[in-house]
């Protein structure tokens, strides 16, 4: 009987097995450090995201805020330019009053000679209706009368472009008042629009930095999750090259526990083969086969031709008990 292969130890295994299995257990520490990275990595994400739905709220209020402040800074702006501009007309004004020309000397200002030629136009009209005089002289005030208003029709664009109140230019002094009041107005305005824009500014600023905020927040979170996935991605790659390890062990083992399957099957069958009787050999049937053709007879249990007598002799019956079957049976009375 053949022995087996590494007879005497208990398990030939063992080094293969406990390398393995301290490889499966690193692999499945590092599956769960992967795993509760991850998880990390999707609550911090869902932060991220909370803060960002703030963020997006949080800017359309602000959009609405600014569209106001824009509103406030539009209006302050027109009443400045309303002041700015009656003042200008005023100056004008105050320096046609006083006989002052601009800084060349030689010639008025639009609203100025505008303003002269429209009294002198007043006033010849006043005389021509008012007073006779010769066909001639009649002639020429006409002709001068329309020379004037054309000179006045050129002048008018000029000065409704720059008069920003409309006041009676015949009479400077009133006007001048007008435009005063006009200016202090249009003042007290601009100043009341630019209180309400400081207020609302304010408002805006504070939102502008909780905006900040928010984003800084969301930026923060977003950076944390990307580093927890990032460390969940570098466990992973690892447990790839280990899992090569792994494989490979497992793949040995299997070898190794298949090779002593095959061992332990060739050693059953051959014991089998030497435990088998002549009625289940197939050599001695082909044994017997060849005696029969060869001799012309079967030898079975190793009986030879000089024991077949010595066996009928002691297999035969003797004659007592042949004449005792003859007698029949015995009967009692």
């Amino acid at each position: 009987m053949r022995g087996q292969r590494d007879d005497g130890q208990p398990n030939p295994d063992a080094e293969l097995q406990e390398q393995l299995q301290s490889m499966e257990g690193k692999v499945r520490k590092m599956r769960e450090n992967r795993n509760s990275q991850r998880e990390q990595g999707k609550a911090v994400a869902q932060k991220r995201n909370a803060v960002q739905e703030q963020y997006r709220e949080h800017k359309k209020k602000l959009d609405l805020m600014k569209a106001e402040l824009d509103a406030i800074h539009a209006e302050r702006n027109l009443h400045k330019a309303k002041r700015d501009t009656i003042q200008a007309q005023l100056r004008e004004l105050i320096g046609q009053a006083k006989g002052r020309r601009n800084e060349k000397g030689d010639k008025k200002s639009a609203t100025a000679e505008y303003s002269q030629l429209m009294n002198e136009i007043k006033s010849l009209e006043e005389k021509f209706q008012t007073t006779s005089s010769s066909t001639k002289k009649e002639k020429e005030t006409m002709e001068r009368i329309k020379r004037m208003k054309r000179r006045v029709g050129e002048l008018e664009p000029e000065v409704v472009q720059f008069e920003m109140v409309s006041v009676d230019l015949s009479n400077l002094d009133e006007a001048i008042k007008t435009l005063k009041s006009e200016a202090d107005d249009a003042h007290k305005m601009f100043v009341e629009a630019l209180q309400r824009a400081d207020a609302k500014w304010a408002e805006y600023k504070e939102g502008l930095d909780h905006r900040n905020f928010l984003k800084a927040e969301g930026d923060r979170h977003h950076l944390e999750s990307v580093e927890y996935h990032e460390k969940a991605n570098t466990i992973h790659a690892k447990i790839e090259e280990l899992m090569v390890d792994v494989n490979k062990a497992r793949e040995q083992l299997n070898l190794a526990v298949e090779e002593r399957k095959s061992w332990i099957s060739e050693h059953n069958n051959a014991v089998k083969a030497e435990m088998k009787t002549g009625a289940e050999s197939d050599e001695v049937a082909e044994s017997l086969v060849q005696s029969l053709l060869k001799d012309g007879e079967l030898m079975f249990g190793g009986l030879g031709k000089n024991d077949t007598a010595s066996s009928a002799t002691r297999t035969a019956p003797s004659s007592k008990k042949k004449n005792m079957r003859r007698l029949g049976p015995i009967r009692r009375r």
